[in-house]
């Protein structure tokens, strides 16, 4: 195969190849010796189109991702080779570097502990030294949010190969649900070792390899192939984000982003009264709710800015087909309420769930001009565990009992 090596789609083929018969149970020092020329010749964009294919093929989603981890592990000598270029300081890409950086940093600093705590797993004292080092650790999960709602909407608009960001997104779901795990274990009693340490491997091993792919595998990608216009946006969207460990510099951040005011002196006739642009926006932005308007083509078109977002949302998603924003462990949900939306065979569908301190409702409402046609799903998310304590009533107002 070696007269391939210098031909991109003989070599992605190859690969692509490779990584299936992998999947399919074919031992890897057989296949290294049949493919060994993609060991001197693979570079990190073949491995984005290669992935991208595989997703397509519909390979059950946690044999892909097992299968993705076995093929990085042989070839991470050679992506680790690549001469990569680096990200502009303060970028959007740099930021997620550094974060990325300090992550493993506070993962090294657990490491050592988490061997002690095998050796005497009655140390209240270390028990509560990790409780509150994953718990920071946790807070890297902003991270994962930023990239599904800054970055992978940039993928899906520039490139045609990129489901590598689907199959990313349900490596993120794996960490957060590992990690959730492994704190609700230090925080039982009695300490329960044995299911602490599988949480413990599954998140380091799954951290370390999002890192890893970050790194050398994505961020090269994208600083070889994405228009420096686009990465400008992002590093602009990401100047009021709050970033996990390693945050926008002061200075840039006061700049402020670029936005446009929507006070452009137009009236909007709305049916039941007339209202300016900025109005209209305020009105959204100061409801106690996060509202999101999917229109009938599967596009967001809108999302409110409220003081405290439940769901993180940036502009980048606006244009953004409503099935890419969520993942592919989920997606199946979304499309089923949209169809019967669409169909109108229903109207409205609920759901409620707790998220760290907050206890959310999550509304899907069809949205349906004056004819009954299908114009979209509008999203409502709200906070509602301080509704849930309200009981009797409340008539007077007690603003002086406030002090």
């Amino acid at each position: 195969m070696s007269e391939f090596s210098n031909n991109r789609e003989e070599r992605i083929t190859a690969f692509t190849d490779f990584t299936k018969r992998l999947i399919a149970g074919a031992k890897g020092i057989e296949l290294m010796k049949e493919y060994r020329f993609l060991f001197k010749t693979l570079v990190p964009s073949d491995i984005i189109t290669a992935v991208d294919r595989l997703f397509q093929m519909e390979i059950p989603l946690e044999e892909l991702k097992v299968g993705i981890n076995k093929m990085l592990n042989l070839f991470q000598i050679r992506i680790r080779e690549y001469p990569a270029l680096k990200p502009e300081k303060g970028s959007f890409l740099d930021l997620l570097q550094r974060n990325n950086a300090e992550l493993k940093k506070k993962l090294a600093v657990l490491r050592p502990k988490n061997t002690q705590i095998n050796k005497d797993p009655s140390d209240k004292a270390l028990l509560k030294e990790l409780l509150g080092g994953f718990r920071e650790v946790e807070q890297f999960v902003k991270m994962y949010e930023i990239k599904e709602n800054v970055l992978f909407p940039a993928l899906e608009k520039h490139w045609d190969d990129w489901r590598c960001a689907q199959v990313m997104w349900s490596y993120h779901d794996d960490i957060r649900q590992e990690l959730k795990g492994l704190i609700a274990e230090l925080e039982r009693e009695p300490f329960d070792l044995k299911a602490f340490n599988r949480f413990l491997g599954d998140s380091y091993y799954n951290m370390h390899t999002i890192v890893f792919r970050d790194d050398h595998i994505l961020i090269p990608v994208m600083l070889e192939r994405m228009p420096g216009e686009v990465l400008e946006t992002m590093t602009r969207e990401s100047l009021d984000l709050d970033f996990p460990f390693v945050r926008p510099e002061a200075e840039k951040k006061a700049g402020g982003r670029d936005i446009k005011s929507v006070d452009d002196g137009r009236i909007v006739n709305l049916g039941s009264g007339e209202v300016t642009p900025e109005q209209i926006a305020l009105m959204f932005n100061h409801l106690p709710v996060d509202i999101t308007y999917v229109d009938e083509n599967d596009e967001v078109r809108f999302f409110s800015m409220p003081k405290k977002r439940v769901f993180h949302r940036s502009v980048s998603i606006i244009g953004r087909k409503v099935q890419n924003c969520h993942p592919p462990d989920s997606v199946h949900i979304v499309e089923k309420i949209v169809e019967a939306f669409r169909k109108g065979e229903k109207d409205e569908a609920s759901f409620w769930i707790h998220m760290k301190e907050d206890y959310l409702l999550i509304r899907y409402f069809a949205v349906r001009d004056r004819k009954g046609s299908y114009r979209g799903v509008l999203e409502v998310t709200q906070e509602i565990g301080d509704i849930q304590k309200i009981e009797g009533e409340k008539r007077l107002l007690d603003w002086e009992d406030e002090g």
